[in-house]
């Protein structure tokens, strides 16, 4: 076929609020072809998803396409009526959402939800629609299909909801599956389970994909085309290899040079973020919308009229939306890194011994009680050891569940150790709750939360709520003081000082980010824990917080503990890792340890999961087949044991581990002997 599946042409979306029009998406082109896998990537707030809603026909009754068209195998969707876009939706063209349980009723079975795709795109009875559903469920790899068709989604975890979002979209095999950010909220583990899922699906039914997202990495696993969108147009097209290898345009550049792609190392080559902010839809500057943020912005050439895409000369299919592209040295013309000295480590400020969390649970019913049962235990944490020097950044990694933030918790004083012990400048603080800690070491050990939008006030202003800190912790009593302080802080955080008197929501998630790390290091804190301090923010943003840590940390001479699933970022920021698995550590040593030969089993599969933006790197593939144990009834002996791909037989399910230690302090609980350990071969490797 020559027609193209999707064809975006000349597409203009605008929002109509009271302060008038929006222009949301402005001269957009794009084109998918039967079978083929398309990328569209940007930050947030570019465009991406007003796209795919629009195609869709769900933008809502203040969106409207003002301009252009968008044809599905020829057909306008624009002019479409309301019944042909009912019998297009979910049959011809689905769409898998970014956060499966908001695209899932919660009030209805998965089997209730799941065949009603069928019975209403299809002459099917009931009984067929059921069968087919049951079948799709196993189709994406999710076991006992019967038991899933009668549970609730609050039931299931979130790669199973996020599979049967994939197996709801699939149901009716359509032509056209769209993917808004798919795999944002998961574990790498997941992740490479439902990117090989969805590749696998597409390849044999034929499905053209358009896959949205800020990840790099995934754009290269799964597509063949991408287009990069910037401020509601697209600026770059090109296949994967094009764009990849022979970027054109300095906003696909600013993107990866966000990237802690390997070989980045925060002293000697760190990240470079992109200066500045996405403008607003309607105070984009004349000429190129991202000339106030481009290194090679030109006078005179880039700042009037409309800028047009053009061809990239003697490379067939590749675009930029650029004026200045054939004349830069794109080899020549990479941008200047501030390279910064290694902090030297000092004493030790953490030490964390053999420490335990259990929760109890205990059934009250009436025929627990006659019976006698025990009370059963959720092991969150099972002796647990590491340390950490000043000046040091620990990250702490695995998937969710694994315990990371009940430890976080412990330290915080926000739980009580069941045993073990947590010594902060050799006080015991595992049992020690925060209602029961002096001020000092409160300020002491501060948090930087996951998610900015739900740890600030919306009623108080950044200022106020940052002073709050500052008074607290006796930095300075004064009001003056205080507020110089405040002003202070915002300069480093590299925020306006004007944002003093700014509400939350007055600013992006990024700047929330930034007040939140102000806000932790306010009362001049030694330690601080960040729990997944950059997972909700794009990669541009991402290398802005992260340099912004590094910089603090090296000033302060602070120690950091990371709490994270993404091992790129760990690589990049770390100077050790902590590996943990259902409560337990399985892994430890400094960085370069970890993520070079010889691994824990379970540190080779999410190595082999992390997606890399790099066309020369060449990676083993490990798929962890299963899910997450339950922590209340844990697998005997080896942890891993239940999905681990290197098991040696009955030793790993009856005893627990041995801990293997190698040179540099670098330590691996693994039944497998030191010299076949040490024969591991390189997960990730250059081409």
């Amino acid at each position: 076929m020559t027609t193209p599946i999707l064809e975006c042409e000349n597409l203009a979306i605008s929002y109509f609020t009271r302060a008038g029009e929006i222009p949301a998406v402005i001269d957009f082109n794009l084109e998918v072809m039967p079978g083929e896998a398309v990328g569209l990537v940007g930050e947030s707030g570019c465009g991406k998803s007003t796209v795919a809603l629009a195609i869709m026909r769900y933008l809502g009754r203040n969106g409207r396409i003002v301009g252009g068209a968008i044809r599905f195998k020829g057909e306008d969707l624009v002019t479409a009526s309301e019944e042909r876009l009912r019998q297009l939706r979910g049959g011809e063209i689905a769409m898998v959402y970014q956060e499966p349980m908001a695209s899932l009723n919660p009030a209805l079975t998965i089997g209730r939800q799941l065949v009603e795709v069928p019975l209403h795109h299809e002459t099917i009875d009931e009984a067929g629609a059921r069968a087919r559903a049951e079948a799709m469920l196993e189709r994406v790899r999710l076991p006992d299909a019967k038991r899933l068709m009668a549970a609730y989604p609050h039931q299931l975890s979130g790669g199973q909801q996020q599979r049967v979002g994939i197996a709801m979209a699939l149901l009716s095999n359509p032509s056209l599956l769209l993917l808004d950010e798919p795999t944002t909220a998961l574990d790498v583990t997941v992740e490479a389970g439902i990117v090989d899922l969805i590749r696998e699906i597409s390849t044999e039914f034929g499905t053209s994909l358009l896959y949205i997202s800020h990840n790099l990495g995934l754009i290269l696993e799964t597509c063949q085309r991408l287009t990069v969108m910037y401020s509601g147009e697209a600026v770059e097209v090109g296949s994967v290899a094009q764009v990849f290898d022979a970027m054109r345009h300095p906003y696909t550049r600013g993107l990866f040079n966000s990237i802690p792609l390997p070989g980045a190392d925060k002293n000697a080559r760190p990240l470079m973020p992109i200066r500045g902010q996405l403008p607003l839809p309607h105070e984009r500057p004349d000429g190129c919308n991202f000339a106030p943020r481009c290194d090679y912005f030109q006078a005179g050439t880039c700042d009037h009229g409309t800028i047009a895409m053009a061809a990239v000369a003697g490379d067939e299919g590749h675009y930029s939306r650029c004026r200045r592209f054939a004349e830069i040295d794109w080899e020549a013309a990479a941008p200047k890194r501030k390279e910064a000295a290694a902090a030297p480590l000092g004493r030790k400020v953490l030490e964390v011994a053999a420490l335990k969390k259990y929760y109890r649970l205990q059934d009250r019913s009436l025929m627990a009680l006659l019976r006698g049962r025990e009370a059963r235990f959720v092991k969150a944490n099972e002796k647990i050891d590491f340390d950490a020097c000043e000046a040091e950044t620990v990250a702490i990694v695995g998937e969710s569940g694994c315990g990371k933030s009940t430890l976080a918790k412990v330290l915080m004083g926000l739980e009580q150790a069941t045993s073990g012990q947590a010594l902060l400048d050799n006080q015991d603080i595992a049992n020690l709750p925060v209602q029961q800690r002096d001020q000092a070491m409160v300020g002491y050990l501060q948090m930087v939360f996951q998610n900015p939008f739900d740890t600030l006030n919306p009623s108080h202003t950044v200022g106020a709520q940052i002073a709050r800190v500052v008074r607290k912790f006796g930095v300075a009593k004064d009001k003056a003081e205080i507020e110089a302080r405040v002003l202070e802080l915002l300069d480093t955080v590299k925020l306006p000082r004007d944002f003093y008197h700014r509400l939350p929501r007055q600013l992006s998630g990024g700047q929330k980010q930034r007040v939140g790390i102000a806000r932790a290091f306010a009362g001049e804190p030694k330690v601080v824990v960040a729990d997944e301090p950059v997972s909700a923010l794009d990669v541009s943003v991402q290398a802005a917080v992260t340099q912004l840590l590094m910089d603090i940390q090296r000033e302060h001479r602070t120690t950091l503990l990371v709490i994270s699933h993404d091992l790129s970022l760990v690589r990049y920021l770390a100077d050790r890792v902590v590996v943990m698995y259902l409560g337990h550590v399985v892994e430890q040593g400094a960085t370069q340890d970890v993520f070079s030969p010889p691994y824990h089993p379970y540190t080779e599969a999410l190595l082999s999961a992390v997606p890399i933006a790099d066309t020369r790197i060449k990676k083993k593939r490990i798929v962890l087949e299963g899910d997450l144990p339950s922590a209340l009834n844990p697998p005997s002996g080896c942890p891993f044991q239940t999905r681990c791909p290197r098991k040696l037989g009955r030793i790993c399910e009856t005893e627990a581990p041995p801990w293997r230690e190698f040179p540099g302090g670098h330590g691996i609980a693994c039944h497998i002997a030191p010299e076949d350990l040490a024969e591991m071969e390189p997960v990730i490797a250059q081409a």
